[in-house]
């Protein structure tokens, strides 16, 4: 249904290098940049290597807010070590814990989740749904 989101950033290097270091374990990588700085309208683009981009980071210094409760991105992750280790990764580059690595029983059987606020206050979580 989705062909991209994009989120806007307080500051697009800080995001860029978290992004950067959470998508790694993911399988995802920046797949474009568009970095000026001292411009406005700076962007990085998210994806499959070689693709096109699913996520947008957008440069807006404006003080704009991230989306109220309820909101948040998850995404796909190829295994549970994979999901512990983005969890792993967005602590040691300026996110918050929002839920520790680990199944979550009331999603489903096989659903391994983990939770993190990134340096902007975005809700993300990494997922692995599958019999291990």
């Amino acid at each position: 249904m989705l062909h991209h989101l994009s989120l806007g950033v307080a500051d697009i290097e800080r995001a860029a290098a978290f992004y950067d270091a959470v998508f790694a374990p993911l399988g995802y990588a920046r797949v474009w940049t568009d970095l000026r700085p001292g411009e406005p309208n700076q962007a990085v683009g998210y994806g499959v290597a070689g693709g096109g981009d699913q996520l947008a980071l957008k440069f807006r210094p404006d003080g704009q807010r991230p989306p109220g409760p309820g909101f948040h991105v998850a995404f796909a992750a190829p295994s549970q070590q994979a999901v512990s280790d983005f969890h792993r990764a967005a602590l040691q580059h300026g996110g918050r814990d929002n839920g520790a690595p680990g199944l979550r029983a009331h999603y489903g059987p096989n659903y391994y989740a983990a939770f993190v606020v990134d340096p902007d206050g975005h809700n993300l979580e990494a997922v692995f749904n599958a019999a291990v």
